[in-house]
């Protein structure tokens, strides 16, 4: 018996020594296949081999990786730790287990697997970087960048490090330093995709846009099937307001990767800025799916709701957003909105811009101001900054004054806000002494520019508008800071001087609820003289019935407006309403426009929406209207004035708020005070009273161009000598009290 078990034991020693010898030089076969990734071939070897052998390491280590790389994550991470178990000094098998916690998203075990291995070997360079990439993943970037460093350090031609390092850096927005480790990495690998992503990303933040655009470039063609990167590219393009490029990055994106956030949000922003309200509002939905409370899908949603006219859901989404974050940038918006909202009167809409000054201003240092020539009637440094510098609405306010300014005694330097360049923006760089593009500067840049060319008044033409630079002016870089010509609705900045109004868009009952001192021109906007619009017949004579125009933005259309117009047209039989905005492209918002008027008892064929066209054609568009009726509670500017030099006469209403009273401010200022109403009675009533006088709305049509020119505020010469008297005013006082305080050089 015991030489028969002996011999068993024989037996089995030698076979086990066979066994291990076949498999060793099966593992390094296998090993030679995984190399190669012939991830089938080693699978299908390893597997015959822990048949034999169950607790053979290195087989069941490459099966692990095997499945790994197969995306059977689960299996992967059952067959690394029974890896781990058979050989626990194994460093490799630690680390490796970490990358598959690491993918199923479990930081903490990958964590303890990565610091494992660097116990059992410190200079492992793969499991420092690996456990960088954890640290990165629980949001511990300084951390991590130590793990990188000291895997770089090791190993300094570490491409995968120095890309990952580049990623912690921009997580601690030192975009300067992730650069140079996006550099580095690529020195190294040149098609390093991840490396030209990153490079393309921090291109963005740093507003780098030629060196974002090639990295991006390049990484698309090494790698053309990653969401990631076209994302980062319909960002770039949206930065650059490249919008259907933009928008055809962003669809290329969800294409790939349908649920990935940064693509829905680019998406939501160019779809808005398109005017394609159902596709923002389907992207804001997903958004809101993954991520309940995602403040940038509510503050976009809000947008959404704000472009249908549901200016209270608007707001609504905004402070459900603020209760989360309490953003001054979403601050912001709700300014903007709340100018729409029927009950926002001054005193709501003051505060809430103060509470926006005071929340940047605490994080915002002054700049101090070096000693400047305190000579009362030297020739003053101008600096207007603005995102407007082209064909836009609030361009068409300020254009005239550039153009007539006196450069004998002003020096006019513009700081151009946007990357748009058009023949208005050449308009606008020929009348200016001194031209800066600052679209791509950063606030403290821009301040930095500001200072060094020693303004003495900067004016903010934006406002609370999108594109603003309000941020600058909070920093103080000149010594008077006044707002006017775009959206000078006050600003909230206690470091604001002055806004540019007049007595009825401002009045003196609500002067005391501003930051800024208010100073009075003849109207807060004028314009050129508009000549596209020739002498034309009043419609109401050729077609036999009354046609109101509405040529102002959707958005405004509140649905008290909308009531009362609808008051007017059942008073005022057969009348038709056409509306005109570029926005009615935009089938969701052209019919629900029109059932909002069809709710209201106005037939469908009586509301006619016409959307965008060549300012020709739009301008040639007031020739179809007897009368305008003005928006409310957020009124037209620049369309007023339109209207106006076609000589269609405007219906206006004084509201609560500056942007409720700007429609009255510019009727008034021509001399029809009578076409302002006082309520919505009012309104209506005066209306249907003119629709009854063809033959006064005849005359007016004819004489209106006339009046406009002989009035002060139709008058842009006269106009801007009154905006330069202001300026001279302003700095006058500023020189008085200055050397009373004993400053100056």
């Amino acid at each position: 018996m015991q030489s028969s078990a002996g011999a068993r034991a024989f037996q089995n020693a030698r076979l086990q020594k066979k066994l291990k010898k076949q498999a060793d030089a099966a593992i390094a076969a296998a090993a030679s296949a995984y190399g190669q990734g012939r991830y089938a071939e080693t699978d299908a070897i390893c597997r015959q081999i822990v048949q034999a052998i169950p607790d053979h390491f290195d087989a069941t280590h490459l099966l692990g990786l095997c499945a790994q790389q197969g995306g059977r994550l689960e299996e992967a991470q059952q067959l690394l730790e029974r890896a781990v178990a058979i050989d626990p000094r194994s460093h490799e098998a630690h680390s490796n287990l970490a990358s598959v916690y690491f993918v199923l998203q479990k930081p903490e075990a990958a964590r303890a697997c990565q610091e494992k291995a660097i116990a059992l070997k410190p200079n492992f360079t793969p499991a420092l970087a690996g456990l960088g990439s954890v640290l990165l993943q629980m949001n511990l970037p300084e951390q991590a960048i130590e793990m990188y460093d000291r895997a770089i350090k090791l190993k300094p031609d570490y491409a995968d490090a120095l890309c990952n390092r580049g990623v912690a850096e921009m997580a601690l927005y030192r975009f300067d330093r992730a650069k140079e480790s996006f550099d580095r990495a690529l020195l190294f690998q040149p098609r390093h995709v991840e490396a030209l992503a990153g490079k393309g990303m921090v291109g963005i933040e740093l507003r780098r846009y030629d060196e974002a655009e090639a990295a991006l470039t390049a990484a698309l063609a090494i790698k053309p099937g990653s969401a990631k990167i076209w994302a980062q590219r319909g960002r770039l393009n949206a930065e650059l307001l490249r919008l259907e490029q933009a928008a055809a990055d962003f669809d290329a994106a969800l294409a790939l990767s349908p649920r990935l956030e940064v693509a829905l949000r680019g998406k939501a922003e160019v779809s808005l800025s398109l005017g394609s309200t159902a596709q923002a509002i389907l992207a804001c939905t997903t958004l809101l799916e993954q991520n309940p409370h995602s403040t940038i899908a509510m503050a976009l949603l809000s947008s959404c709701f704000a472009n249908q006219g549901e200016i209270a859901s608007a707001i609504e989404h905004l402070d459900a957003a603020l209760a989360i974050s309490p953003d001054p940038d979403l601050i912001a918006r709700k300014i903007y909105f709340l100018d729409f909202l029927p009950e926002a009167d001054f005193a709501i809409q003051q505060a809430t811009r103060k509470a926006w000054g005071q929340a940047i201003g605490a994080r915002v240092p002054q700049r101090k101001l070096a000693a400047r020539q305190l000579d009362p009637h030297r020739r003053i440094v101008i600096g207007y900054v603005s995102a407007e510098f082209r064909y836009h609405s609030a361009a068409f306010g300020l254009l005239p004054v550039l153009r007539h300014h006196d450069h004998a005694n002003f020096e006019v330097v513009c700081y151009s806000c946007s990357p748009i360049r058009d023949e208005v923006t050449a308009e606008f760089q020929s009348s200016a002494d001194v031209w800066v593009d600052a679209w791509q500067m950063f606030d403290d840049q821009l301040a930095d520019r500001i200072q060094a060319d020693k303004v003495d008044i900067l004016i903010d033409v934006s406002g609370h508008s999108s594109g603003n630079r309000l941020q600058v002016f909070a920093r103080k870089p000149a010594p008077i800071q006044v707002t006017g010509f775009g959206h000078a609705t006050g600003t909230g900045l206690p470091t604001m001087d002055y806004v540019l109004a007049d007595p009825v868009f401002i009045p003196q009952s609500a002067r005391h609820l501003l930051a800024e001192k208010v100073f009075d021109l003849p109207c807060l906007i004028t314009t050129d003289p508009i000549l596209d619009v020739p002498p034309s017949e009043l419609p109401m004579l050729r077609n036999g019935h009354v046609t109101f125009g509405v040529f102002n933005r959707v958005n405004k259309i509140s649905d008290e407006a909308i009531r009362v117009w609808a008051k007017v047209m059942r008073e005022v039989p057969g009348s038709k309403i056409i509306i005109k905005h570029t926005l009615l492209d935009d089938a969701l918002l052209r019919d629900g426009l029109i059932a909002r008027f069809v709710a209201q008892g106005v037939p469908q064929e009586n509301v006619i929406c016409m959307g965008s066209t060549p300012r020709h054609e739009h301008l040639l568009a007031f020739t179809q209207v007897d009368i305008s009726l003005d928006t409310f509670p957020q009124n037209g500017g620049v369309s007023t004035w339109e209207s106006l030099y076609a000589g269609v006469p405007v219906v206006a209403k004084l509201g609560n708020g500056a942007s409720s009273r700007a429609g009255a401010a510019i009727v008034a200022a021509v001399g029809l005070d009578d076409w302002v109403a006082e309520d919505d009675e009012g309104y209506a009533a005066i209306a249907c009273k003119h629709a009854a006088q063809p033959a006064y709305l005849a005359k007016l049509r004819a004489e209106l161009p006339a009046r406009i020119a002989a009035s002060p505020a139709g008058n842009v010469e006269i106009y801007t000598r009154q905006v330069e008297a202001g300026y001279r005013q302003f700095w006058r006082d500023y020189c008085a009290a200055a050397s009373a305080n004993g400053e100056g050089a």
